[in-house]
């Protein structure tokens, strides 16, 4: 899944969390499901973070895995 699909996938959690209408266990999972997409998300961020500094070294694009 792309970087900017966990994004909106955690944006939609959030506001359903916000909205008032789960259930005390479906706050939980809600919780639960948008903590694994901050990590995610973050793990992303990093990948992208060094393959940028990787091009700005040497110019070159190199993959990096996740």
């Amino acid at each position: 899944m792309k970087f900017e699909d966990n994004l909106a996938k955690l944006e939609g959690t959030v506001r359903k969390m916000e909205s008032g209408e789960l259930s005390l266990d479906e706050m939980i999972r809600a919780f639960e499901e948008g903590r694994k997409l901050v990590e995610t998300c973050t793990r992303e961020l990093e990948a992208i973070r060094l393959r940028i500094e990787k091009v700005t070294k040497d110019g070159s694009v190199e993959e990096m895995k996740l």
